[in-house]
């Protein structure tokens, strides 16, 4: 399916910062503090839930931070930050606040995504480009400035979202797949670099029309197995972050049962 994971058809997904803050400071530093960007109305807000639950303060990053007003009322504490990940200089200001607030992130979820459907004749070239900043180079923006302080701690983790564009490129995905490919790429030589240090970098392919909205009214014909639940996602990306050392993963493929691949 190589729809695949794309919860929004032709706009970019905002990265968000959740952070389930303590009473007093003191206490919020005590706490593991997760990075996730994309915390939109699907997998970016059950990837907020799911390390919220896991005792993490989760910063929650997206361009609009008001669209995150109800899901931190949901999680007490949680805090939103206004940041466009494809800017550095908003990455680089977004960073200093939740250290300052939160103390240093000890685990980053990449899942802001642009994405756009057409054939390479009939794309803006500018909407390629434009989704290669949100992909690609905003994974490189956060990872240069999260992994650092991971790198002297000798521990922590990169999980990146992905999906069957990071693979394979067909037709009306041109606007799509090259900045997929490139973000699986550059996912593998942080990995590699990240690994021996003792940060866990994994990159989860998910072949599957995640459970939206928008996406069970395009497919308003197809039964409930056919669709990947944002929570089940969210939970793989937990586990990926609680591995043994010894085990580490990092392509993982998430798939429903009936997908045919």
């Amino acid at each position: 399916m190589n729809i695949a994971a794309i919860e929004y058809p032709t706009q970019r997904i905002e990265a968000v910062h959740v952070v389930r803050l303590g009473e007093t400071d003191a206490a919020q530093m005590t706490e593991p503090v997760c990075v996730i960007s994309g915390v939109g109305p699907g997998t970016g807000s059950a990837l907020a839930r799911r390390f919220a639950a896991g005792g993490n303060c989760v910063a929650m990053l997206a361009r609009n931070a008001q669209r995150l007003a109800g899901l931190e009322r949901e999680l007490p504490g949680s805090k939103g930050y206004s940041c466009d990940v494809s800017d550095p200089a908003q990455v680089e200001a977004t960073a200093d606040r939740i250290e300052r607030e939160l103390g240093g992130p000890t685990t980053l979820v990449h899942n802001a995504v642009g994405g756009a459907f057409g054939s390479f004749l009939e794309i803006d070239p500018a909407v390629l480009n434009r989704n290669f900043q949100v992909n690609t180079m905003g994974l490189l923006y956060l990872a240069r400035r999260l992994a650092p302080a991971m790198i002297r701690a000798g521990s922590g983790n990169i999980v990146v979202t992905g999906n069957t564009s990071a693979l394979r490129g067909k037709p009306s995905f041109a606007g799509f797949a090259p900045t997929k490919a490139a973000q699986r790429i550059l996912t593998e030589a942080i990995a590699r670099e990240l690994g021996p240090k003792g940060v866990h970098v994994a990159y989860m392919v998910i072949d599957a029309v995640v459970d939206v909205p928008w996406t069970r009214e395009r497919f308003k014909a197809k039964p409930d197995e056919f669709f990947i639940k944002p929570a089940a996602i969210a939970e793989e990306a937990w586990h990926l972050t609680q591995q043994d050392r010894s085990a580490w993963s990092f392509n993982v493929e998430l798939r429903p049962y009936g997908e045919n691949w």
